[in-house]
């Protein structure tokens, strides 16, 4: 029997790691760690509603938890992560929320970008920047100019992001650059995606116990590997990692194969 593709992980499992660093060297990480993560961040809301607060207040303690989940990821050799913090469906939310989540964002970004940079992190965004305030593109701007060059992990922010849109996005860059039907292929598709310069995701992590993937890199998720925690994204730790990764350490990936030992 094959091991499932989905599982919801609420129980502690043993930590998967990778050696220290030494003489500034960071050893490559074991094959059962995945290069690249992608983490919906839900569960703020409910996280605050449950402590009488206002929705505002959870996403303000979300983005005070990214740093250490950065860290954390990094510690266990994973090269690529990308945190989902607001969808192209989001601006439905209530204006106070929205406007709430901007002004959330933007403070975000002049507290964490300097450590950030200080710990060798790159800085990518996705999403589309059109539809935010002029001061806050700036400083999307500025933040990965800065860290431009930094190569111990690269952190790319989904932010406006859809994938739907993202696809759209794509076939009309590809139709205005006149490419014709037959040299259209997969590889050009992924080429004219906001993730083109990204490795797809091995593992994506929802956290705050749904199941669904909510339009969340369709295209680039085909043979990834989801980890469900019923965790919300404010108390998301280090366990957590632990246990998502040693979940996805379980998970025999084939890509459509057969595995070598199978009948």
């Amino acid at each position: 029997m094959s091991t499932p593709l989905v599982s919801t992980v609420s129980a502690p499992a043993p930590p998967t790691t990778i050696p220290a660093v030494a003489n500034g060297v960071r050893p490559h990480p074991p094959a059962d760690i995945p290069h690249h993560v992608a983490v919906i961040m839900d569960g703020n809301g409910r996280w605050a509603a449950q402590r009488g607060l206002r929705p505002t207040d959870g996403h303000r303690a979300g983005t005070e938890n990214i740093r250490a989940a950065i860290e954390a990821f990094a510690e266990r050799g994973v090269r690529c992560l990308t945190l989902f913090a607001f969808s192209t469906e989001n601006w439905k939310r209530p204006r106070p929320e929205v406007r709430g989540l901007m002004r959330i964002l933007s403070s975000t970004i002049d507290r964490e970008v300097k450590p950030l940079h200080d710990a060798g992190v790159k800085l990518r965004y996705i999403g589309q920047l059109d539809a935010l305030d002029a001061r806050l593109r700036r400083k999307i701007d500025d933040a990965i100019a800065l860290t431009r060059h930094n190569d111990r992990m690269t952190v790319c922010v989904a932010f406006n992001y859809g994938s739907r849109a993202e696809l759209v996005d794509a076939v009309r860059r590809i139709v205005a650059d006149g490419v014709r039907p037959d040299q259209i292929s997969e590889r050009v598709l992924s080429d004219y995606l906001y993730t083109r310069e990204l490795p797809d995701p091995d593992l994506i992590i929802r956290t705050g116990g749904d199941q669904r993937v909510s339009n969340f890199l369709l295209w680039q998720a085909a043979y990834a590997e989801y980890v469900f925690s019923d965790t919300y994204w404010p108390d998301f730790c280090e366990q957590d990692v632990d246990i998502a990764l040693a979940a996805y350490a379980q998970r025999t990936r084939n890509f459509g194969g057969r595995p070598a030992n199978a009948d």
